[in-house]
């Protein structure tokens, strides 16, 4: 194996487990804070990391070519919307000791895109690939009818996830500036979002409680350093191992769940979970032959 593909391997490895082992520690820690709060701080601080890095890297004539345009603006103001439910709801998970459900999510999640890519990009969806469409669906309603509701932070962190990629092809932009552009649009809705809290004594950052807020800050480090890996170990490797090495996350997410933070797995959501690694073995064949 070429020593770059291993360069690749690694950074895509470290982004994996970083969102999947150091990110949940992180925010489980910090989840003194309300998910809502957890959200607004991640947003405002990963906007002001990524002004830095645009400075750092001079990146302001790309970023210029796509802001001129309104209509990309509107696009990213709906990503940066979809960002913003995906990460809420997996803090809430993290915070309600779900991550199961979250993890189901992220299982999820690139089927979901397959399936999206088929029905509005024409993308080709072979038996194999339907099939694993298939069984995730299967595994859903087996929940739905197993527990009467539907696993709602699984579906939103998966559909979120999904169509933030579905329509961020829209536009031809690096990783880092689409985000920067998202979480500035968004940001003037955190901060507004922020003054209720203060309002309504329900903030935990302040000038009162600084070694709390400095934790709040790290949010935007936690968002940006797993990015920043990824994207590098993607450009060396390419979208079909780096894919690949993506379902280490979830894999991580559930074995916490399942060992350090003790949550539950009963015989019916495990059956619903066989159903989606199935899928997930089939996906990931069809990744090895492209």
């Amino acid at each position: 194996m070429k020593q770059k593909n291993i360069h690749g391997i690694f950074y895509t490895t470290s982004a994996s487990l970083w969102w999947g082992i150091i990110g949940v520690f992180y925010f489980n820690f910090v989840s003194f804070a309300s998910p809502l709060e957890l959200t607004i701080h991640r947003t405002i601080w990963t906007a002001f990391l990524l002004i830095l890095t645009t400075f750092y890297y001079s990146k302001w004539k790309e970023l210029n070519k796509v802001i001129i345009k309104p209509l990309n603006l509107v696009i990213l103001f709906i990503t940066g919307g979809l960002v913003t439910i995906n990460w809420f709801t997996w803090l809430y998970a993290i915070g309600e000791n779900k991550l199961l459900d979250a993890s189901l999510g992220y299982y999820i999640f690139p089927i979901f895109s397959v399936f999206l890519g088929s029905l509005f990009l024409n993308e080709k969806l072979n038996k194999n690939k339907f099939f694993a469409v298939i069984l995730v669906a299967i595994s859903l309603v087996y929940l739905l009818i197993k527990f009467n509701e539907i696993p709602w932070i699984g579906l939103t962190v998966a559909i979120t996830f999904s169509l933030y990629g579905l329509i961020r092809k829209k536009i031809k932009i690096s990783s880092d500036l689409g985000l920067l552009i998202e979480t500035l649009l968004i940001t003037p809705f955190a901060i507004i979002l922020f003054i209720f809290l203060v309002k309504n004594n329900l903030n935990v950052f302040s000038f009162e409680e600084p070694l709390l807020s400095f934790y709040l800050f790290w949010a935007g480090l936690m968002t940006l350093v797993p990015l920043f890996l990824y994207t590098i170990g993607f450009k060396i490797v390419g979208i079909g191992p780096a894919s690949m090495i993506f379902f280490l996350t979830p894999t991580a997410q559930f074995i916490l769940g399942l060992t350090y933070f003790n949550e539950p797995l009963i015989l019916d959501k495990l059956i619903a979970f066989l159903f989606i690694w199935i899928a997930v073995i089939i996906y990931l064949n069809e990744l090895r032959k492209e």
